[in-house]
């Protein structure tokens, strides 16, 4: 802990981290002992023994993700940077240090199961478990039947999760699980926190081959694009202004969209009727010199890929038609797809173009924090399931599919695996999440050749932000990080049955949210962490905070073990991100340059206000507020949801279930009840009962409302 105070206040600072929180002060022997940070604030008052045992039911969704190496993981023995030999069994470094510095004992008690498998496992004996995981509503509803540890009773004996509660009310409406009692039955986990998640993925290195350059686009051959069946979703009269970053990030600039000058480019295309790939192209060059008034020169892929870059949907289905009418330049090949998801035949990999659609063509509710809600500018609940906008953009998807502008893999699951796309040079762009699949430059990619996959900024869209009848042009993301749906509970049957147990829980709670155990979760012990001669951390400017940097042997593992996937590394073999906060600098550090290069421009637009995205608060415009994770239902409204059969089964987001919304993007409306938007939105909305889902989520929305406003 030499070098803690030289970065407490940096931690305190960080946005990621969700704001400010007092600095802390933890007296040796208070938390049990060990090496515990210093600084000024409150001290916590949990007392418990020495040495004190909590049996953790607590993993992520494997066993391989759990406290302790398993077999698979540690095999004959696995040495890691801090030169010790872990076996199977073992507690995982992460952990150690944890029970070091708390001074208490880890018992394995985990099932290796997903959060809503491991409770149910223990439901029904939670005397033999002290901490349990479990998804948010599931704590939540069990502790409103008196299996869990109310945590908030306890939040003045926990200072640090006290002040992170106050510094992020959205953070603490979703986990209020009663407003009468201000109850707490789980501690919340953060994938990051307050920044961006999931964002659009393109081989930059095609855009740039087929738009950049003087004069036309040629080719020795090209295919001819399919009849023409997506229709414009921008204006074709009229001008548009968007505000953009400029090229060099310095600050921001309006550009516009001169449909007068050039028309749509969905519509030109259309009305040119049958178009091989090379008349596309020169098409669509024409069309952006045009409309931008030459803004983006010889560069026309900055369009999408550059720091100023404003596409928009019909734009994207322009170049989709570009790419996929010219394989022969892009890949030498014969075919070559265009939109796809990571794994074709996963449904919460599948739903990623249920989020993308949203953000494509500005509907709400789609890439939610809950379900499918979110809060309108009214200040109330609505569920995009009950609204014509979301079936009019699937028709737009539907209209893309027919196109062959979507993966035959996601049409077809078993023609061909989508896994192979990049490495064969066959996939142009998906929608997902930037460290695990940019490192795919590194494995799969030719890097000497050119090749690029990388982010580009999230696209133009008409959002009705409540600001003007009109709805505003702008660059939004719903994918915005808050509270996930999983975390950990305390077992009341063991808190009722021994007060040091509940101490010591609460205890490593409390700690998790404090800067040290921010940095401890996150990166592991300091042997993984790179430091000075002094003994202080090596630091480097994350978001404008100095963060630690990743100790050499650490990457070298990270590559080694778990082929550059930091998730997999951290929860595998570190013990970290599993729950609590997960610290995005660590996760920063072990992205490719092309994939940091990608999101710096994303994060730059968004410091700049380029970028606008849901506020973890309750915020002036209440259309800018993030819906909670959970809401505070009571038993007998949860049961009422329960019996919502159809909402519960057909619009899942879990591997092997089905979503109607994927069903749609591949074959459209699918009966005779659900026919067009209005049909379909009368069949979910009263038939399958959405609209009383809607007004049990709309009642504890608003409890939860007064009871936060009332603290």
């Amino acid at each position: 802990m030499k070098n803690f105070k030289k970065i407490t206040a940096a931690l305190l600072g960080l946005s990621l981290l969700a704001g400010c929180g007092p600095s802390i002060h933890v007296e040796p022997g208070t938390q049990g002992g060990g090496d515990t940070p210093s600084g000024e604030g409150q001290q916590s008052t949990l007392e418990y023994e020495p040495g004190t045992v909590l049996r953790m039911a607590t993993g992520y969704n494997s066993t391989k993700t759990g406290l302790f190496f398993d077999a698979e993981t540690a095999g004959q023995g696995i040495t890691l940077a801090d030169g010790v030999t872990y076996n199977t069994g073992d507690l995982k470094p992460t952990w150690q240090q944890v029970e070091k510095e708390l001074n208490v004992k880890f018992e394995d008690k985990y099932q290796g199961n997903s959060a809503a498998k491991e409770f149910e496992y223990w439901k029904e004996r939670l005397a033999e478990v002290d901490m349990i995981s479990g998804t948010a509503a599931l704590l939540t509803q069990n502790g409103e039947a008196g299996s869990l540890v109310n945590i908030g009773q306890y939040l003045d004996q926990m200072p640090n999760f006290k002040a992170y509660l106050e510094a992020n009310p959205i953070v603490r409406l979703s986990i209020t699980g009663n407003t009468s009692t201000g109850a707490i039955y789980f501690s919340p986990y953060f994938d990051g926190v307050n920044d961006i998640e999931r964002m659009p993925l393109m081989r930059v290195d095609w855009i740039e081959k087929l738009l950049d350059g003087e004069g036309d686009f040629s080719a020795s051959a090209s295919n001819t694009l399919a009849a023409a069946v997506y229709q414009p979703y921008m204006p074709t009269s009229g001008k548009v202004e968007v505000t953009v970053a400029k090229a060099d990030a310095s600050g921001t600039e309006t550009v516009t969209k001169d449909y007068d000058a050039a028309g749509n480019i969905v519509a030109n295309m259309n009305a040119a009727g049958s178009l091989d790939g090379v008349a596309a192209v020169n098409m669509f060059r024409k069309y952006i010199d045009e409309a931008y008034g030459g803004y983006y020169g010889t560069k026309r892929s900055d369009l999408f890929a550059g720091q100023n870059a404003a596409w928009d949907a019909d734009e994207l289905v322009a170049l989709l038609r570009c790419v996929v009418s010219n394989p022969q330049t892009l890949n030498g090949k014969d075919s070559v797809q265009g939109l796809f998801s990571r794994e074709e035949d996963n449904n919460s990999r599948r739903c990623d173009l249920i989020r993308f659609t949203g953000v494509l063509f500005g509907v709400r509710g789609m890439e939610s924090r809950q379900e499918y809600l979110y809060v309108g500018a009214d200040g109330a609940l609505h569920d995009a399931r009950t609204e014509t906008a979301t079936y009019e953009a699937l028709e737009r998807m539907n209209a893309m599919a027919k196109e062959g502008l979507i993966s035959k893999a996601f049409l077809d699951m078993s023609s061909e695996s989508s896994s192979t796309y990049l490495e064969n040079d066959m996939g142009f762009m998906e929608y997902d999440y930037n460290q695990t699949q940019t490192i795919l430059n590194e494995t799969k990619l030719q890097k000497d050749q050119g090749e690029k996959f990388m982010a580009v900024m999230i696209p133009v869209a008409r959002w009705y932000d409540g600001t003007n009848n009109d709805g505003v042009y702008m660059h939004f993301t719903e994918s915005w990080r808050s509270v996930k749906t999983d975390g950990w509970g305390i077992s009341k049957a063991s808190a009722d049955a021994d007060q040091n147990k509940l101490n010591a829980a609460l205890a490593l709670i409390d700690f998790a949210y404090s800067p040290r155990g921010m940095v401890l979760l996150s990166y592991g012990p300091d042997a993984f962490i790179k430091t000075k001669a002094d003994g202080s951390y090596e630091t480097f400017d994350f978001n404008g905070t100095q963060m630690p940097v990743i100790a050499d042997k650490t990457k070298e593992d990270l590559w080694k073990l778990a082929s550059g996937n930091y998730t997999n590394f951290a929860r595998f073999y570190l013990g970290s991100t599993l729950s609590f906060v997960k610290n995005q600098a660590f996760e920063y550090q072990c992205t490719t340059d092309i994939g940091q290069e990608g999101a710096g421009k994303l994060s730059q637009a968004i410091r700049l206000g380029v970028i606008k995205h849901p506020e973890l608060a309750l915020a002036e415009n209440s259309w800018y507020t993030s819906v909670p994770t959970v809401l505070p239902t009571t038993k007998q409204e949860n049961d009422m949801i329960d019996s919502y059969t159809e909402l519960r089964e057909k619009f899942s987001s879990s591997k092997g279930d089905d979503n109607l919304l994927v069903q749609m993007i591949v074959g459209g409306y699918p009966d005779a009840t659900m026919k067009d938007a209005a049909t379909t939105v009368d069949t979910i909305s009263k038939s399958w009962h959405c609209d009383q889902y809607l007004q049990i989520k709309e009642d504890a929305w608003q409890r939860d409302v007064q009871f936060y406003n009332s603290k």
